[in-house]
Parts: structure tokens; sequence; C-alpha cells
């Protein structure tokens, strides 16, 4: 495989997929795209706009459908609410408010049907400067705590070049829920060369226990292979069949190992534990939410 260390432009564009019905969220999707959901009172596409701009980042490319304007929405200005603010002196709510637009520039990118998210990764080309060799996929599904893995990816890509994902490390009774990486070892412990991966094994033919979590660093190749692969399940073009070309074709991969924690903020049990930990961390919260906790647990073990 070929270890060609690249000159890579910054970050400028971070891709979000938010096509999705969200039916896992039902009924409340229905008319609440489930990329606003607040965890506690921040929704998941503005912690996806705070990693993009920790990045580095200036355009949030959000992938989207016509019945989830709200999603854009949400980094609009609202003279009305602002105005109200400012004249009852709220300044601290202010700047919450007018946080999110302040993040990131945000570019809508329709998808007329689900297609799969190499589908929707593929779109998202359009709207590149011409010199961006180098492009972020975050999934919003995806909450990885701490913030700043992609940074960290970012510096690998410096070092090895290529293409560079996010993965963790999880017990072997659980690789059949997700992507896993087959792997070989580099100088880096943190740090594992890509050799193919295998979407959610049976527990015995899984290669490793690293498995994808929903942060991806993609060379600009990544728009060849993805009109190079066909259509796989349902019609769908998988991002998966895209990276696994361009392993084939030598191009360096590699994934870093994140010693964090992720919650899915697409599943409701996923999402109830967000909340729960961003609450034991806020400061307005944090206190009234231990003390509850701890009454809870103990009338539970009562």
């Amino acid at each position: 495989m070929s270890q060609t260390r690249e000159v890579s432009c910054p970050v400028r564009t971070v891709i979000v997929p938010a096509a999705g019905l969200g039916t896992r969220f039902l009924p409340a999707t229905k008319s609440v795209p489930k990329e606003l959901l607040p965890v506690v009172d921040t929704p998941g596409i503005e912690l996806i706009a705070e990693e993009a701009s920790a990045l580095g980042a200036s355009r949030l490319a959000i992938v989207t459908a016509a019945r989830k304007a709200g999603v854009l929405g949400y980094f609009h200005t609202d003279e009305q609410l602002e105005h109200a603010l400012e004249n009852k002196g709220d300044s601290a709510t202010l700047a919450r408010v007018r946080r999110a637009a302040s993040l990131v520039e945000p570019v809508a990118i329709m998808q007329d049907e689900p297609l799969g998210l190499g589908h929707a990764v593929g779109l998202a080309e359009a709207v590149l400067d011409d010199d961006e060799d180098v492009v972020a996929v975050m999934l919003p599904d995806d909450l990885v705590l701490p913030m700043g893995v992609m940074e960290t990816m970012a510096q690998v890509r410096r070092e090895y070049g290529g293409s560079v994902l996010c993965a963790f490390d999880v017990p072997r009774d659980e690789v059949s829920n997700y992507g896993v990486f087959e792997i070989a070892e580099t100088d880096t412990g943190s740090v594992k060369r890509v050799l193919g991966m295998v979407e959610k094994p049976v527990v015995e033919d899984a290669p490793s226990t690293f498995v994808a979590a929903g942060r991806y660093l993609l060379d600009r190749q990544i728009f060849t292979a993805l009109k190079e692969i066909t259509p796989g399940k349902g019609g769908e073009l998988q991002l998966t069949d895209a990276i696994e070309l361009l392993i084939e074709q030598g191009h360096p991969v590699h994934i870093v190992v994140h010693d964090g924690s992720r919650h899915d903020l697409g599943n409701p049990g996923g999402f109830i534990r967000a909340c729960v930990d961003f609450g034991l961390q806020h400061p307005d919260y944090q206190l009234g939410l231990r003390r509850y906790l701890r009454q809870r647990l103990a009338e539970e073990n009562d």
C-alpha cells in the first residue's frame, strides 16, 4: 500500500447528512427534525456546528430534504425574538440564540430521496472549492465525546496522507452492531492502518473489535470512488463501499481509536443517555439532576 505523504489544505467543508426521516423518534419527528431535538438545551445540529468550527471549517454542507427545512432555518436570524430579548436585557439568552449562526456558514444540499450515505456525501461535491483536497463528514446521529477527535484525525492525515476515520474499541460481543475494521498496526498505538471493512459481521467473523463511528476525514478522491461503485441493497450507495475501493486502489486509509464515549442521538435510548451526560455537566442543572438521580436510583434499589 502506498504511504505517500500529501500536502493538505485546511478542512473547509463539513458534510452533514441530515435527510433521514427519523423513524426511530416517531411521532415526535413527524413535525420536528431529529437534528433539532435538544440535548438539554442545545440541538444536535448545533453541537455538530460547534465541532466543525473547532476543526476550522467555514462551511457546513447540510444534506437535507424539503420536509426538513427547519434544520437550515435553525441558523437563520429571528429578528422578532432577538428584539424581544434585547428589550428584556437578557443578553445571556440572546448570545445563545445567536451562537449557531456565528459558528459556521450553513449550505443546503437537497436529497430528493434517501439513496444511502454514499449518495448523500456525493451530492456535496458540488459546493466544494476547486482546491479543496479533503472533506470532513460528521453524522449528526453520532455524538463523539470529548470533542476534538477530528483535529487528531487531521494530524494523522498530515502524517500518513489519504483518508482517516474515527473508531472505537468495543467488547467483542457488540461488534455485530457496527461496521468493523480489518487493521494493521502502526508505530502509534491509537492509529491503525485499515486493510478492509466488514459491515455488521457475526462475532466469529469479525476481523477486530475496532468499529466505525460517525466521523470521517476523506481525501477528495472519495468522490471519484463514489462514481465508480454500484448501488447495493435497496438501491443505496454505501460510503463504506467507496472507502473499500480506495483501499483496493492503494489509497492509504487509517483509523484513530478514540479514547472517549459516543451517544447515538438517532436512538431514543442513546438520546436519553446523552441528555443525562450533558445535564450532569450543565452549571444550571447538574446539582439538581445529581440529587434526583441518587434519590431515584436508591428507590430502585429498595
